[in-house]
């Protein structure tokens, strides 16, 4: 098989290096990739909202399957110009992809269908944003309705940082069109993880859960990112727990978009928010997460390209995945300066010195390659991810290889899977 992946970020390349280890696939191509993902298939220079481009190519060069990384491409709907023309491709439909595209439809789908979340308010003027902010009182979560990459989320504490939210989103266009409509909700306190199926309309496949590090400061502190580290599995989510969540979570909005007319086939994710042993939905995405899909595929034991068919030709009922029992951890290395402003083309070394530490994978995310040389060309930057033997074990074997990369300006969370560890050992020094 010839197999197209259409992204350039760690998830991407998390995505490429567990499809290239398929017996069934003899070709990778990925659209544009980056410097990691150079090495193991061949990057090609087509932006990944370039649908027209993507179609021809995928067509001249008879690509038997394409696998769609982020959610940008879903919800301008290249699943639909693919399959209009007979290609098969894995990722919900334009219509499906609306869980993600718009905050105010999740809530209405969360809302008719009764799955469990946050109480919220949706508003298209600032003034209405503001009384209805003074009415409630803080804390309280503000959200711009549209895509931001992972940012547009703004915890507010006092009054004056939400009136200040709500300018900066809806005034300053800070996270642009995606900014028309804020939602604005009530403030849940308890411990967030991550939870995706794979769904092929009708039946629902779980896949291992995650946790991810969405602040940019140690300890939860600081401004939303697009995730700077993850841990899997997420011991928040028991067995008893999970069956919970595809309960009231998941098996409701799979059944909700197909009376809507939407059925959903791909990835489902769902971000939680576990408060006293139960789940509250904080957002639905169309794809895999990133930074969690790292550590979940470094423990996907199965053969992924099977269950990715299954889900595009409708055959999951009965599939399972075996996954091994050590944990992985994510520790994202990223610009210094992000999730504002940050500088590129900063030489990266250390890479090949990274690599020889055994069950641990430098996933690159903003990667590019000038000559010989990797130079930094994003935000985040690389996904140092490695299995261990227990947490502690993987924890540090991800910090080893994060000590020996080296560009000027890295930065990086220094507690990423510390919540994982009993609280009686979380003294390690890491």
């Amino acid at each position: 098989m010839k197999i197209l992946v259409i992204g350039s970020g760690g998830r991407e390349h998390a995505l490429v290096w567990k499809i290239s280890q398929s017996p069934l696939v003899k070709k990778i191509y990925c659209a544009p990739g980056n410097a990691g993902i150079s090495e193991i298939a061949e990057n090609v220079n087509i932006e990944s909202t370039d649908i027209t481009g993507l179609v021809e190519f995928a067509i001249k060069n008879s690509i038997d399957f394409t696998v769609v990384g982020p959610e940008l491409p879903l919800t301008l709907g290249i699943v639909n110009e693919f399959e209009k023309r007979g290609l098969k491709i894995f990722g919900p439909s334009k219509e499906a992809a609306e869980i993600e595209g718009s905050k105010v439809f999740a809530k209405y789908m969360m809302k008719k269908y009764k799955i469990p979340t946050a109480k919220y308010e949706s508003f298209n003027s600032q003034k209405d944003a503001k009384d209805y902010v003074s009415k409630i009182g803080v804390p309280v979560v503000i959200k711009a309705d549209g895509l931001a990459a992972g940012k547009g989320v703004i915890i507010c504490n006092t009054i004056e940082e939400a009136v200040k939210a709500i300018d900066s989103i809806m005034v300053g266009k800070v996270f642009g069109s995606a900014g028309n409509k804020v939602i604005i909700e009530e403030y849940l306190k308890g411990e967030e993880a991550s939870f995706m199926v794979f769904s092929d309309g009708e039946d629902i496949l779980p896949i291992a859960s995650a946790q991810d590090h969405k602040q940019i400061y140690d300890g939860d502190r600081g401004l939303n990112t697009g995730g700077m580290g993850a841990y899997s599995p997420a011991p928040v989510i028991t067995e008893k727990l999970s069956r919970e969540i595809l309960d009231t979570v998941i098996k409701p909005l799979i059944s909700g978009m197909k009376k809507e007319g939407k059925t959903y086939k791909g990835i489902l994710y769902a971000g939680l928010m576990i408060v006293n042993d139960s789940p509250f939905v904080l957002e639905f995405n169309c794809r895999f997460g990133d930074p969690e899909t790292q550590p979940i595929l470094m423990r996907m034991k199965s053969d992924i390209v099977p269950v990715l068919m299954s889900v595009v030709e409708g055959r999951l009922k009965g599939k399972e995945i075996q996954w091994s029992n050590e944990p992985s951890v994510c520790v994202v290395m990223a610009a210094g300066g992000y999730p504002d402003k940050y500088e590129k083309g900063k030489e990266i070394k250390g890479l090949d010195e990274a690599k020889k530490i055994e069950n641990l994978v430098v996933f690159h995310a903003g990667t590019s390659k000038i000559n010989v040389k990797v130079v930094t060309n994003g935000g985040r930057v690389l996904g140092v991810t490695s299995l261990g033997t227990n947490f502690e074990d993987a924890i540090n074997r991800a910090y080893k290889g994060v000590s020996l990369i080296k560009w000027d300006g890295a930065y990086y969370r220094r507690d990423i899977g510390k919540k994982a560890i009993p609280i009686s050992r979380k003294s390690l020094d890491i």
